[in-house]
């Protein structure tokens, strides 16, 4: 076999190992378990991602199979104990040709100057459905899973979802930011989660 060939398998394989697209539909338990409100695990700071490699490429394959399995469309790895700066994101689970979205030491670089109040819920606090006011347009920047530097500007639900998701890199859980207090201890209330566990952003 001519050694061209050789080179064009490696390379085959290289990108494969660097893929971290999942099967969508999740057979079986979810590989991470979802911590949820009340947990320690959610308020505690990720921490950098120095180096892109196959433990993290991994990782995030082991986040999709989890977020996939919760019927997500977001996940952090705060949320399941790993104190890492990664996300992933994927606003069309029932498609399988669309690729998911990953987000390594994601950070915000601009804001829109307008901003709208949308629902919001999170895998971390099931069932749980409330009005969050939140930049409608913001620019981040990230690595990929490849370890490339990209820059985004997002809107619309992809841009909610990425400043929700990134929250949870600070301990911070969407609950926090909700600003009708009524709302927010009924409705935790309703799905047996304690109003005390809130730490409300000023």
């Amino acid at each position: 076999m001519p050694k061209t060939s050789f080179a064009s398998l490696a390379h085959r394989a290289a990108r494969r190992e660097a893929s971290v697209t999942v099967e969508k539909q999740v057979d079986g338990p979810a590989p991470l378990a979802i911590h949820h409100l009340g947990d320690q695990e959610l308020r505690q700071p990720a921490r950098r991602v120095s180096r892109v490699d196959h433990n993290i490429r991994q990782l995030c394959r082991d986040m999709l199979r989890s977020m996939y399995s919760a019927q997500g469309i977001g996940l952090a790895a705060t949320q399941v104990g790993v104190h890492k700066q990664v996300l992933v994101i994927d606003l069309d689970p029932e498609n399988p040709s669309t690729p998911p979205l990953v987000l390594i030491n994601p950070e915000i670089t601009a804001y829109g100057a307008s901003v709208d109040s949308r629902e919001e819920g999170c895998l971390s606090i099931p069932g749980v459905y409330l009005s969050v006011v939140r930049p409608t347009v913001v620019e981040v920047t990230f690595t990929d899973e490849l370890g490339r530097k990209q820059r985004r500007k997002a809107d619309g639900l992809l841009g909610r979802c990425i400043q929700h998701e990134m929250d949870h890199l600070n301990g911070i859980l969407f609950v926090d930011r909700v600003q009708v207090v009524e709302d927010l201890h009924r409705e935790l209330d309703h799905h047996g989660f304690a109003p005390s566990a809130v730490h409300a952003v000023v």
